[in-house]
């Protein structure tokens, strides 16, 4: 057994400093289960050498990838704030890049396109924070976009959540994140542009 896959399997249990989540639980069970059968040896080195070697891969094809992405998901409820955080942290936790592409997937974001415009402040808060630890993956256009359409929210929450993932993408990006917050400042409350510039 490679190390990857020991390494994917220690994963169901939360490690130390990451959220506790019961349907992160599961995921990362069956991830660490189905990915690693669809692994080739070669396509990882080739991947590896492609991406000048940022992490190790597993060499799984991208339509094979989603396909079982989609059985790991089966049937899952529909996962919270705290789900969803905890699912991408362990991910990304992971050494081989497709167990943060699977944080990650486009799947997903299409999903977070409609939670942005729920009713339900929670569902708007988890679509704001879902790429909250994505780093130089986040898609900026789609982070200050959820910003901008939600930035006349009256809920405390929301006024901070927006603040959070803009002051966390600063630390990847600090001066997207501030040419953002100049922009928007007239739409942004002063609560979200304070969270946003704390450590700007």
């Amino acid at each position: 057994m490679s190390d990857g896959v020991e390494a994917a399997r220690d994963t169901p249990e939360a490690a130390p400093g990451l959220p506790g989540s019961a349907l992160a639980d599961i995921v990362l069970e069956r991830l660490a289960a189905l990915y690693p059968t669809s692994a080739d040896p070669a396509r990882a080195r080739s991947a590896a050498a492609y991406m000048k070697h940022v992490a190790p891969f597993l060499g799984i094809p991208t339509p094979r990838r989603r396909a079982l992405s989609r059985t790991v998901l089966e049937g899952t409820a529909r996962p919270g704030e705290a789900d969803c955080a905890a699912i991408a942290l362990r991910c990304w936790a992971l050494p081989e890049r497709e167990y943060q592409y699977f944080a990650a997937d486009p799947e997903l974001r299409k999903d977070m396109d409609a939670w942005i415009e729920d009713d339900d402040l929670w569902i708007v808060r988890t679509a704001l924070l879902h790429q909250l630890r994505f780093k130089e993956a986040a898609d900026s256009g789609r982070l200050f976009g959820y910003c901008l359409r939600r930035a006349g929210h009256p809920d405390f929450f929301i006024r901070k959540a927006i603040g959070w993932c803009l002051r966390e993408y600063a630390k990847t990006d600090p001066q997207a994140v501030r040419g953002f917050v100049d922009g928007a400042r007239g739409r942004l409350s002063p609560l979200s542009v304070r969270e946003a510039t704390k450590h700007l």
